[in-house]
């Protein structure tokens, strides 16, 4: 095990595997002025389409309560400790990857209000995501979500409306290498089979489905997506399969790449077109709070995707990622960057005692991170109050 996950020295993780051998990867300058790896720099050529990432979806303005001891009790009054405020939403899954260096692009509706306004600076100056697909909604609130974090979990409550639909009707969607789309159970989104006919490949996961019918035939898009990333107990309702790794082959059937998050045991996933499969253990972290994890953990399996690395290295860095940005506060703003996981790799290296195995699981990231030292920055955080500088 490795007894150190994160930059500050939290938890255990990893198996191992040989390293993969890849030459370090140019720094670019992110929007902050911030040292940053391009994870796609050797795969880049002049004919590219102008986007790595595209998605879209509902931007909500999160409030999140922190230092909660327990959960709120009916008819008290529970004080928190701390609190922040941060882009939530689809906004999670996009700061997750521009923070990997994805050169991402957003179509959402923004509130005319402040919320809006702090929003889409946050996402736009703030983390350099294209936001020209996006439009102000003149007369409609944002959405917001309030999270109050304790015991590793996270309780949400939510309020907003559906915007009004564009006039006109916005255009068919960007070309991008990849898109990220929410599968809604018995509905279909007509950009999936859009970007798809143009060539980006579409990864997929999945919400609840409410109605109980939990039928692969009630998610029209599937049959668009390169990757179908559903946890556990929605891959086994869904299957009817009677555990999450036969799930996954399951679902090979109707997808060429399928991974199964398990929770506290990693992830497993099968890759139909090449035979491989791979089961990578959880990184064992101090959780904060898990709000966002489920997005960064699919923005780092996609960051893999585009880069073309093996199946267990993609694993890998999901959860690695992901393990990462529960240790902060918030969801978007909690994503991890290459600062982090420089930090976090020099780290468990320089733990005594480590078990070898471990880190030749995670020894890919040698090869992407640059001779140089990538410094860390202060990353932007969640904030206490909307207009304030300062971290929760």
């Amino acid at each position: 095990m490795i007894a150190s996950a994160s930059p500050h020295g939290k938890g255990p993780a990893g198996t191992g595997r040989p390293p993969l051998g890849k030459g370090p990867s140019p720094i670019t300058e992110g929007p902050q002025q911030q040292a940053q790896v391009d994870p796609l720099a050797a795969l880049r050529a002049p004919d590219d389409p102008p986007w790595d990432v595209y998605l879209t979806g509902t931007v909500f303005l999160d409030i999140i309560f922190t230092g909660l001891d327990s959960a709120p009790v009916r008819g008290t009054e529970s004080w928190a400790r701390g609190m922040g405020s941060s882009p939530g939403g689809v906004a999670n899954m996009a700061t997750a990857l521009a923070r990997l260096g994805l050169r991402t692009s957003l179509a959402a509706a923004f509130g005319d209000d402040h919320y809006g306004e702090y929003c889409w600076d946050a996402l736009e100056q703030g983390e350099g995501i294209d936001l020209s697909q996006s439009r102000t909604v003149p007369g409609w609130h944002s959405p917001v979500t309030v999270s109050m974090a304790y015991e590793g979990e996270r309780t949400m409550v939510s309020h907003g409306h559906e915007p009004p639909p564009a006039d006109p009707a916005p255009a068919c969607p960007p070309f991008a290498r990849a898109a990220v789309a929410s599968l809604v159970p018995g509905a279909r989104a007509p950009w999936i089979a859009q970007v798809a006919a143009k060539g980006t490949r579409v990864f997929a996961d999945v919400g609840w489905d409410d109605t109980g019918a939990w039928d692969l035939a009630g998610l029209p898009d599937l049959k668009h997506c390169e990757a179908f990333l559903p946890n556990a107990a929605e891959a086994m309702r869904y299957t009817g399969a009677d555990c999450p790794r036969q799930a996954a082959r399951a679902l090979t059937a109707y997808v060429p790449v399928a991974v199964v998050t398990l929770g506290a045991d990693g992830a497993y996933a099968v890759d139909r077109r090449t035979g491989e499969t791979a089961e990578v253990p959880a990184i064992a972290v101090e959780a904060l709070d898990p709000t966002g994890a489920g997005d960064v953990f699919v923005a780092g399996f996609v960051a893999g995707s585009l880069a073309g690395w093996p199946l267990a290295d993609r694993l890998a860095f999901a959860g690695l990622t992901a393990a990462l940005s529960v240790q902060e506060f918030g969801g978007s703003l909690s994503a991890p960057g290459w600062a982090e996981i420089a930090a976090w790799w020099r780290r468990v290296q320089s733990v005594p005692g480590q078990d070898p195995a471990a880190l030749r699981r995670y020894a890919f990231l040698a090869g992407l991170l640059p001779e140089a030292e990538v410094e860390p920055w202060p990353r932007r955080r969640a904030v206490p109050t909307i207009g304030f500088g300062g971290s929760a």
